[in-house]
């Protein structure tokens, strides 16, 4: 990474937080509380961390109003420190970027519209008809099938594999591994033997998404599978075949999502949920983590399922109770039943 060097008062201007101490401080990095540097910014957002604020060596620290005046070193304020830390930090580090231009060791098929401002790394296959907008950064041993379509200032890191007519919006970031646009699992039963179902959609992906490593989007089986802009994918998460996710929804490492779901916009999806074909999210819908959705969600709100882990021994214990669960609500029915007819 490429240090770069701004003062607190800076920091403060491009960020719009509320400076509290020496402007001219000069800041080149970004640490945590319990590790802090003089040249270094921090921030607290997270109540578990105050704890360390009062011995903190950081030069500077980004926290809310109310945290303020226990801060010992200069600080800024905002109502949001962790988005303002966000942006510090995006400040205060960046990457080189590449030289424009093909490397020597890359195929590019015919037809292809590639930007002269583009970047395209070692080994890596460009087939047919292919059109990568200005300022694109496609790294070492990507692949980008026939007819792909990628948006101005896209990244591409390394290793990802676009099939043949995937469309990917501009500033777009897809992690290492990544494999976008292969077939969804379609299959029809033929009296016991498999025969697999042609997958003719392609994949859809907007603006400003960003796609962890070794997450997978299956192509649509007719129709596209979309996702929307500003959506944020982590790492290891199975997309199916026409799946369609609304814009600003982020989703957590190893969530499955079957076919032909719809998850609304501003959802948050936490790690490991599971989310059954056909079905429905609403907007604004948070799921917990190793949650199953077995049917639509139509209400805003935050939903949850499974059990948390205990002490095994109590588990046991709880695990012996939930087997009898039918027995009990039978004798509890037939209890009523008695209680009323008594009376």
């Amino acid at each position: 990474m490429l240090d770069l060097s701004l003062t607190l008062g800076e920091l403060a201007e491009r960020t719009g937080a509320r400076l509290q101490g020496e402007p001219g401080l000069r800041i080149e990095g970004v640490c945590t509380l319990q590790h802090g540097r003089p040249d270094c910014i921090s921030f607290l957002s997270n109540p578990s961390y105050r704890k360390y604020l009062a011995g903190t060596r950081a030069g500077a620290v980004i926290l809310a109003p109310e945290d303020a005046a226990d801060c010992p070193v200069p600080v800024l304020i905002s109502e949001r420190p962790y988005v303002t830390y966000a942006r510090v930090a995006a400040l205060l580090s960046t990457e080189p970027s590449p030289e424009p231009g093909v490397h020597p060791s890359a195929v590019i098929g015919d037809g292809c519209e590639i930007d002269a401002s583009a970047s395209i790394g070692p080994l890596t296959v460009v087939e047919d008809g292919v059109r990568i907008g200005a300022r694109v950064r496609i790294g070492p041993g990507c692949v980008l099938g026939r007819g792909c379509r990628i948006g101005d200032d896209s990244r591409l890191v390394a290793r990802v594999t676009l099939c043949h007519g995937v469309q990917l919006g501009r500033r777009c970031l897809v992690h290492p591994g990544a494999v976008i646009g292969s077939d969804g699992f379609g299959i029809a039963d033929d009296g016991g033997h498999w025969v697999k179902v042609p997958q003719l959609g392609g994949v859809r992906i907007g603006d400003d998404v960003e796609i962890g490593a070794n997450t997978t989007i299956d192509r649509g089986a007719l129709e596209d599978t979309v996702i929307e802009e500003g959506v944020k994918l982590d790492n290891q998460i199975q997309v199916a075949h026409n799946v369609h996710i609304g814009a600003h929804t982020a989703i957590a490492g190893c969530v499955g999502i079957s076919g032909s779901a719809r998850i609304g916009s501003h959802c948050m999806l936490a790690g490991g949920v599971g989310v059954v074909g056909h079905l429905e999210i609403a907007d604004h819908v948070v799921v917990t983590g190793m949650s199953m959705v077995t049917k639509s969600i139509t209400e805003p709100g935050v939903y949850s399922s499974g059990l948390a882990a205990m002490p095994n021994e109590q588990w046991n214990k709880v695990f012996v109770r939930l087997r009898r669960l039918d027995e009990m609500a039978r004798r509890l029915r037939k209890l009523e039943k008695k209680l009323s007819d008594e009376q």
